[in-house]
């Protein structure tokens, strides 16, 4: 006769001694799920956060503002190298987990938590930024290309965010998209160069320390990462922004066409160059001729215009992804009406201040600086500057 199956002890069930604890676990996992909408991928490998740390070369003196802590894995290998870290979080939930780490240990009174928008907090002076950026943002309806776009509206304003900040920090390690920060360190020439480029490298100096890969995150996000260091330069760069960043804008908007195509060949550019030459000249008190030219003044302006080269092809509109976020107005109307040939009859014909800016303009271009037929994407730090000099000598302006 065959054994009866004894029953186990308050109502265990049959199996491995430790087979009820997965479910249960599971279950803890789900209360706490990821806000996709906040790009939350926690680092879970602690080699790569010791590394991050140590390319920080922190002291223990040190005060580190922590952009985005998550779960705390890499807050907590900070503290154990500085003298206080204040870490920015934008989920409570997440800053609630943080705060619990530490608490009742040594670390406890070393650390601030601060629950905000790090664009829109101030936080007190520090000497070094560790980052964690969030660069991944769930957008389902989004082309990939607009996804790109939305990456740069964290990951760039955060960027000049920190290049702002006076005192400037001593580094700042930044974890970013890979793509991103592969613009932030490409040179002339590189495929991925562009005015985020020449932007972050005027203000500082900036490195690739490693690839991350996805796999490194829990959740896993879709694309690889890259940890950046950006030392800002000391003492910082005696140029306006404005005028700068103004510059670059135009330059950019075709960074494969040549300068005298960006500046000539674009109408909204020229528009603006005027507006803006007419303004520097009632801040100076210098009177300006407004008056229309006659005919024979129009006749020598078309044989001018004829002489000058064809362009070499149409803009389709479309600007670097980094860039597109925060482009000036004129930039986005109609590529019809904002890039047209300026080959004889097509050219709209103005007066005399068009032409006074216009002249200024080729002079710049061609005699003064010799860059008219380099494209944008070839042009490094210097040219630039030689060419903002040249234009400011001229009264031509950028903001």
């Amino acid at each position: 006769m065959p054994k009866a199956k004894r029953q186990k002890r308050n109502g265990a069930a049959s199996g491995a001694p430790y087979d009820t604890g997965a479910p249960r676990s599971r279950s803890a996992n789900n209360i706490f799920k990821m806000n996709k909408d906040l790009s939350q991928n926690i680092l879970k490998n602690p080699g790569v956060a010791q590394a991050i740390v140590e390319k920080a070369d922190l002291k223990q003196s040190d005060i580190v503002l922590e952009v985005g802590p998550g779960s705390g894995n890499l807050t907590i290998k900070i503290l154990e190298k500085c003298k206080k870290c204040v870490a920015v979080e934008l989920d409570p939930r997440m800053a609630a987990e943080v705060t619990k780490r530490v608490q009742g240990t040594p670390a406890q009174k070393r650390l601030d938590v601060l629950v905000g928008d790090i664009l829109k907090i101030n936080p007190e002076y520090f000497d070094v930024c560790i980052s964690n950026t969030p660069y991944q943002v769930s957008f389902p309806a989004l082309t990939l290309q607009a996804s790109q776009a939305k990456v740069s509206q964290i990951s760039s304003p955060l960027t000049f965010k920190l290049l702002a900040t006076s005192p400037s920090p001593r580094v700042c390690i930044l974890m970013f998209q890979r793509e991103f920060a592969m613009r932030l360190f490409a040179k002339p020439g590189d495929k991925l160069y562009s005015r985020l480029s020449v932007n972050v490298q005027m203000w500082a100096k900036v490195d690739h320390i490693m690839k991350v890969g996805r796999n490194n995150f829990k959740p896993p996000p879709a694309v690889d990462s890259s940890v950046v260091r950006l030392v800002p330069k000391r003492p910082r760069p005696q140029v306006s922004y404005e005028e700068w960043d103004g510059l670059l804008r135009v330059a950019f908007v075709r960074k494969n066409k040549t300068l005298r195509s960006n500046f000539i060949g674009t109408t909204s550019v020229m528009d603006m160059l005027e507006a803006n030459y007419r303004t520097w000249c009632a801040q100076n008190d210098i009177l300006i001729d407004d008056s229309a030219l006659n005919d024979v003044e129009l006749n020598l302006v078309d044989v001018d215009m004829n002489d000058e080269p064809d362009e070499e092809e149409e803009w389709d509109g479309i600007m670097d992804v980094d860039d597109e976020d925060d482009i000036p107005a004129f930039f986005k109307e109609d590529p019809q009406h904002t890039t047209k040939p300026v080959n004889g009859s097509k050219r709209k014909r103005k007066g005399r201040v068009a032409e006074l800016v216009r002249s200024k303009v080729l002079k710049v271009l061609e005699t003064d600086t010799g860059l008219s037929n380099k494209r944008s994407r070839m042009c490094d730090e210097g040219d630039f500057l030689k060419l903002l000099w040249a234009f400011n000598q001229e009264g031509i302006h950028f903001s």
